[in-house]
């Protein structure tokens, strides 16, 4: 297994999102858009999420391509993102950002496919590979916080294009040879769509990310309106991908022990308590403290449960499409929803009403899911 090329990529994908999510409302509020504006930018950056990686997951299940798509979706990026110099205006940054992040949302879930292809018999040893995408993303949310200040804001579209590049860079480095080729075995997609354990998982992923969606969107705004300085929120950033490193590490060891739903289960609920926490107590920095390092369940544990049982139901035939669909549901369409929603709800009810809305999602998630995932067939 080429661990130190995946490893690579995962780094500098999530480093570009360690400077993208956390920051990126900063400069468009710096540029004088709106919350609702800003709100209505991020959602176009998860809608695409919707489309463009079935498409792609469709063209990778029938060709066995995955690293070609892989590195045509990031070159496209990269060049695509290069107008977000010349655009001028909320529609024109908008457009911009749609074809933008069509592309780039190309990537992730075919290399995700790519990455477990590698494992083989030992997908355990997936989160000791993902766990380096967390360190990238630490690396880029807390060093930017100072530099991110007053002026350094603009700096942020440069910083951006070099990460784009270097990912494009870091995916020419992984051989075609990693993803495989069609598997002969076959089972219609729309049977596995039917079965109640697998719509089920999908609709939980729906709602654990349109939780997200006022975190992803405005949580740098939030926790600067009650005085945080810029250094001090990229470092609460940091802190929560810290612990979601720290859980990764921990996950071979916790997976046979409580098994895949009962790590779901917990994940949800702990979510649900995160954003209470952050609604009602922002002013509480222990609080706050805690409220990060619940990261690691969130979205550490979450993501690597759910991607384990992604894999596990869809087979060998539908790994991509099955990647594809959770990209999708979760981070595109929930991810869409909630940041649209947040963006509505800040500027209508208030922030604190954005985070209990994303803590009642957890919680039907988390009733879906008890009902839904069967125990003998979530177990490690």
């Amino acid at each position: 297994m080429p661990y130190w090329r995946l490893s690579g990529f995962y780094f500098f994908y999530f480093a570009s999102l360690g400077a993208l999510l956390p920051y990126w409302s900063l400069y468009l509020k710096s540029e004088g858009y709106t919350v609702a504006a800003i709100g209505n930018i991020m959602a176009i950056l998860m809608a695409t999420k919707i489309v463009a990686p079935n498409v792609w997951g469709w063209i990778a299940d029938h060709t066995g391509r995955r690293m070609a798509i892989v590195r045509t979706g990031c070159l496209l990026a990269a060049l695509s993102f290069a107008a977000v110099f010349k655009a001028e205006g909320f529609w024109a940054l908008a457009l911009v950002m749609m074809v933008f992040s069509f592309f780039w949302n190309a990537a992730l879930p075919q290399f995700e496919a790519t990455t477990f292809h590698h494992l083989a018999g030992q997908t355990h040893r997936y989160s000791s590979v993902r766990l380096w995408g967390s360190i990238g993303f630490i690396l880029t949310a807390w060093g930017l916080g100072e530099v991110m200040n007053g002026e350094g804001v603009r700096l942020l579209p440069w910083i951006l294009m070099s990460l784009f590049v270097a990912i494009w860079v870091s995916s020419l480095l992984v051989p075609e040879e990693a993803a495989g080729y069609p598997p002969r075995d076959h089972e219609p997609l729309r049977r596995i769509l039917t079965r109640p354990h697998v719509a089920g998982l999908l609709v939980v992923c729906f709602l654990m990310q349109a939780s997200h969606g006022p975190y992803y969107t405005f949580y740098t705004i939030y926790m600067e309106s009650y005085g945080y300085s810029l250094g001090l929120i990229g470092g609460l950033w940091a802190l929560g991908v810290i612990a979601e490193v720290g859980i990764f590490l921990l996950m071979p060891r916790l997976e046979p022990a409580f098994g895949l739903r009962n790590l779901l289960l917990a994940s949800l609920f702990l979510a649900m308590l995160r954003w209470v926490l952050i609604g009602l107590f922002p002013t509480w920095l222990p609080l706050m403290l805690l409220a990060q390092t619940l990261h690691a369940a969130s979205f550490g544990i979450y993501h690597a449960a759910a991607i384990h049982l992604i894999h596990r139901y869809f087979g060998a035939r539908h790994q991509g499409k099955g990647q594809a669909l959770y990209s999708s549901l979760s981070f595109g369409a929930g991810g869409a929803l909630g940041s649209f929603a947040s963006g509505q709800i800040y500027s209508g009810l208030g922030p604190q009403f954005m985070f209990l809305g994303a803590a009642a999602l957890c919680l039907l998630g988390g009733v879906i899911a008890w009902y839904s995932i069967p125990r003998r067939e979530a177990t490690a």
